[in-house]
């Protein structure tokens, strides 16, 4: 007899559905086909063990399953509740008209429960677009897949629960989310708040500017300076996320099984990889590609702590996710792309010895250990991020005060503003929400300077030598300084605080 039961493979962000087709015939043997890894191979023994376990088992005949399309390489083994209801079916042990309106994801235990999957999302949202009714699924993830509407989602924790509902009709309890209500509730405020910063004014000026514009900054400064703290803070002053946002987060996350039992994500990301990653680990890919750091900061931060302590060739593989947003990776047979609009927050001591720029600490490294020490870092990285700013340690006095500085409330409510009126700017620009995305047309049409801005701009570009790119750069902060005072124009005061935010543009910092 043969049936057919759906599954679905996750290529990227993307879903696939899999048809299983069991064929279940006069002789011996399991033959499994269509292109499945190791995990889907050792499926049978989880399956017999499973079936057995709750009063089934897998019939002494010949078993031909097929996994289609066959051309399509299948992977994990979350194909095992779909194999085992597929064998079920096709071996009369259940009976089963409506089979193939359900989706069907899970991993057996021997004792016949059912482990989480990765993918549930947008597994779900396929599900959805191909007119399956309903989606059964582990109960870890039955929250997520939700999410969705115009699909019923089952949540199960043993085959037994599945078998019933297929074969006697005994009902499963539906997982319903209202979206909205789930985002909104969800929507609290990060733990970390810039009012618990003693001092550092001028850095918190300059966070606010780079989190109303989008912009990737890289604080410079000795150790216990609180650069760490600083970034740590900055996803609360950023605008709270649209449930688009969410959405294309959490779907992201869902591929790399990050949201059990969560749900929507309405948290900014935060992201703070260790300085011993991989490139793979930071771009993402492998044999089977998978998101990598930067595609999980998506609509966040990503906290390179200690960038000079980075592979340079880890870096390097940045710069071009830096400028498209989005990362493609390449294999013989397919292409996936994962988007990557994430907010770079480095930071970085200032030379070897880490006390460079401390008024209160003798400088212990030559000119030739500074060159090499910034050396690590290249020309095109540092110029792809838009400000630099040197952090210096808080003296005792402010450390011992006793008020509080502004709450981060108080300045997301100026970013939000801001961002408000470049979402207003772009929007007849499809991939341009904030001036950080402006390209270089776009540049010139809004941060148009008089005389006297570009005179400043002139010798500021040919007394620290500034690339085009940094030139950009400077322009970009300069409209956003304009947007927090909801100026019209880029005046040269915008344009002479933007200069200020290029310190490792400056001479100085090779002795």
């Amino acid at each position: 007899m043969l049936t057919k039961v759906f599954g679905s493979a996750v290529f990227g962000v993307e879903a696939t559905t899999i048809t299983v087709e069991v064929n279940v015939d006069k002789g011996v043997g399991y033959h499994l086909v269509g292109l499945p890894d190791n995990a889907i191979k050792e499926s049978n023994y989880r399956i017999a063990a499973a079936l057995l376990n709750n009063g089934y088992r897998i019939p002494g005949k010949k078993i031909t399953i097929n996994m289609a399309p066959a051309d399509l390489r299948k992977e994990g083994s979350a194909y095992d509740l779909t194999l085992a209801l597929g064998i079920l079916t096709a071996s009369s042990q259940i009976q089963s008209e409506n089979l193939d309106r359900f989706m069907i994801m899970g991993e057996l235990s021997l004792d016949g429960s059912i482990h989480p999957i990765t993918g549930a999302l947008p597994i779900a949202i396929k599900a959805r677009e191909e007119g399956f009714t309903g989606f059964i699924l582990p109960l870890e993830n039955a929250k997520e897949a939700a999410i969705v509407s115009g699909l019923k989602v089952y949540g199960v924790e043993n085959i037994k629960e599945v078998i019933e509902f297929f074969d006697t009709g005994k009902p499963l309890e539906q997982t319903i989310i209202d979206t909205r209500a789930e985002f909104y509730k969800n929507l609290d405020f990060p733990e970390f708040d810039f009012s618990d910063v003693k001092g550092q004014e001028s850095i918190k000026r300059c966070m606010e500017i780079a989190a109303a514009g989008g912009h990737n900054i890289i604080l410079i400064g000795p150790p216990g300076a609180g650069k760490t703290m600083l970034a740590k803070r900055l996803p609360s002053i950023l605008p709270p996320m649209t449930l688009h946002e969410a959405l294309e987060t959490t779907k992201i996350h869902s591929v790399v099984g990050k949201v059990k039992n969560m749900g929507l994500m309405s948290q900014r990301p935060f992201r703070s990889p260790h300085h011993t990653i991989s490139d793979v680990a930071l771009v993402g890919g492998g044999a089977y590609p998978q998101p990598g750091e930067i595609s999980l900061s998506h609509n966040g931060v990503l906290f390179l702590d200690e960038l000079p302590e980075f592979k340079r060739g880890v870096l390097e593989v940045m710069r071009q996710p830096l400028e498209d947003r989005e990362v493609t990776i390449s294999r013989a047979r397919f292409t996936v792309t994962y988007p990557s609009s994430f907010m770079l927050v480095a930071s970085m001591n200032p030379s070897p010895g880490g006390y460079f720029n401390d008024p209160d600490a003798p400088v212990t490294s030559s000119p030739a250990e500074m060159q090499r020490y910034l050396g690590k870092i290249s020309g095109p990285l540092l110029d792809r991020i838009d400000i630099h700013i040197e952090v210096t340690p808080v003296p005792f006095e402010k450390l011992s005060e006793d008020r509080k500085g502004e709450s981060s409330v108080e300045i997301r409510k100026r970013v939000t503003t801001a961002r408000e009126l470049q979402t207003k700017r772009f929007e007849e620009f499809e991939n341009v929400h904030y001036n950080a995305q402006m390209n270089t047309k776009q540049i010139r049409e809004y941060c148009k300077l008089d005389d006297a801005s570009k005179s400043l701009l002139k010798n500021a570009m040919e007394r620290l030598n500034l690339s085009a790119r940094a030139y950009d750069r400077i322009l970009k902060v300069a409209r956003t300084i304009a947007d927090l005072e909801n100026a019209l124009e880029v005046n040269g005061d915008h344009i002479g605080e933007a200069i200020i935010y290029r310190s490792l543009d400056r001479e100085g910092w090779l002795g």
